[in-house]
Order: structure tokens, then C-alpha cells, then sequence
């Protein structure tokens, strides 16, 4: 069976010529004649019949509009993004640079009102070394013997006694702390006044040795430095007492005080040059 494929059906020229020689004619006619003419008042009675229909079609379709120019309004050059990345990473570095500066005004602020109330004859210095081991207990500071200081002067924080200058240079000391186990501070019970040594050990626990077992304290009474020995002045915050075992087989009870100075985090301290004025100053309850 053979199956023939009939072929599309041409155009018929005669007709597209026809159409054409007409709407020439239409347009013609429209142009020569007046505004009251028959194609005019066609053209009129067309436009007022589609016009609502325009106009709906511009109200469905003027909310996709506004969303595609939204979008279009998201597109940002590289160059715009890389400017402002810059400009936030350069905000971020100044608001850190103001918090820091907030947070040294802070300490500083500290330091100063604890020498003033107590009326000490300070030297302001930056801590510039820390211990490197849990073992060595020294930091290092910024002042030296061109800014005073010499050899056995005491050095304090707002929070209590840190420790006292070792070694000294030019414009540098390291300060031996309360809490290394060759350190040792002649002390007092606040409350009770009973008297003993208060020393480091290697793993920065103090002690407080040879208090009369009459004056035994209590957990929480704060230690200060009892001004005996010429070392350090009296009244000076050295911790609180944190645990008492007073054993009748000791000779003396076993008191464990945890120093109030946060070494890990010390950025400024005093160094005492003179000595401390009034009696009990530096005595905090």
C-alpha cells in the first residue's frame, strides 16, 4: 500500500496582495479625511471599547513589573560589594580599638582611685612578661631604675599585693609574685590580728604558716600584710583564707589562701616607692 504525502498549501499570492492594496487604501483615506470621518469615529468607538481592558491588564501585570525592578535593583557590582566588605572590616577594626581603649581607661581608672585612697607614693607600669611555666613565678615590667625604681619595692594591683621587684634594669624589672614558692610575706588575720608567714609553693597555692592555734581563723577572713620585717607596709590586701585544718597533731593549723590578684589576666600595675601613709591603708574587709 503506498501512502502519498500531500504537500502544504501555498499561500495564495492574489489575496496578501489584495490585503495590502487595501489597508493602503484604509490608511490613505484616514489621513485625507477630517476627524469626524467614518474611520476616525471607528477608530474612536475601538479605543473607548478596549481601554478597560487595557487598563486591567496594566493592573494584573504592574505588581510583576515593580517585582522584577526590585530584583534588578539587587544586583550589585563586584566592585560595590569589595568597597563595602572593606568599609566593615575597617568599622569592625575601629569598634575594636574603642573597646579596647574603654577597657584600659576602666584599669586605669582602678589603679588610680587605689593609690589615691590609700595616699601611695606609686609609679604606674605595664605588664610586659608573664610566666612562661607553672612553675616560674615572676612577670616582667616596663619601668626601671631610669623611672625610680630600685630592688625590694613592693608592687600592687587594685585587687591586692602582687609581689615585689626582683631584678632591676634601664627601663625594665621583673617582680618576684607573692605566689612563687621562694616568696614569702610577713602577714595577719584581719579579723583575729594573729600573725604568721604567707607563702607561695610551685603550684601558686599559699599558705599561711605558724599562726597561734588560739587564734585559729575562719574560711573567709582576709589575710593583709602585717608590716613586720620592713618588707612590705602594713594593711596591704594579700587573699582570703579559703580552707582551715587545725589538727591536734600540727603544730600550727594549715591555712590555704587564694591571692584576690588575677595574674594570667594583669595588664597594669603600681610600684610602691614610698610608704603607705595612715594606719590600716590598703585594708579592704
Amino acid at each position: 500500500m503506498r501512502i502519498t504525502n500531500s504537500e502544504p498549501k501555498r499561500a495564495n499570492p492574489a489575496l496578501l496582495i489584495a490585503l495590502v492594496v487595501v489597508s493602503l487604501v484604509i490608511v490613505t483615506m484616514y489621513f485625507r479625511e477630517s476627524d469626524t470621518g467614518v474611520l476616525h469615529g471607528a477608530r474612536k468607538v475601538t479605543l473607548a471599547v478596549t481601554a478597560p481592558i487595557a487598563q486591567a491588564g496594566d493592573t494584573i501585570v504592574s505588581p510583576f513589573t515593580a517585582l522584577g525592578d526590585w530584583f534588578a535593583g539587587l544586583g550589585v557590582s563586584r566592585s560595590d560589594i569589595d568597597a563595602l566588605r572593606a568599609q566593615n572590616d575597617e568599622l569592625r577594626a575601629r569598634l575594636a580599638e574603642l573597646e579596647e581603649a574603654r577597657q584600659e581607661n576602666d584599669r586605669l581608672r582602678a589603679l588610680v582611685q587605689f593609690a589615691e585612697e590609700r595616699k601611695l607614693t606609686k609609679l604606674g607600669a605595664r605588664v610586659i612578661g608573664r610566666p612562661t611555666s607553672a612553675w616560674e613565678g615572676v612577670i616582667e615590667i616596663d619601668r626601671g631604675s631610669a623611672d625610680g625604681v630600685v630592688r625590694g619595692m613592693p608592687v600592687l594591683a587594685p585587687q591586692g599585693l602582687v609581689g615585689q621587684i626582683e631584678e632591676v634594669s634601664a627601663n625594665s624589672s621583673r617582680v618576684r609574685l607573692i605566689t612563687d614558692q621562694e616568696s614569702g610575706v610577713a602577714a595577719m588575720v584581719q579579723s583575729t590580728r594573729a600573725v604568721g608567714v604567707v607563702r607561695g609553693s610551685i603550684d601558686r597555692t599559699l599558705s599561711m604558716d605558724f599562726v597561734d592555734k588560739a587564734n585559729v581563723p575562719k574560711v573567709g577572713d582576709v589575710v593583709i600584710t602585717s608590716g613586720l620585717g620592713g618588707i612590705y607596709p602594713k594593711g596591704l590586701v594579700v587573699g582570703d583564707i579559703v580552707d582551715v585544718d587545725a589538727r591536734r597533731a600540727d603544730l600550727y593549723p594549715r591555712i590555704i589562701v587564694v591571692s584576690r590578684v588575677p595574674v594570667d589576666q594583669l595588664e597594669e600595675v603600681l610600684v610602691l616607692l614610698g610608704p603607705v601613709t595612715g594606719s590600716g591603708a590598703g585594708a579592704v574587709e
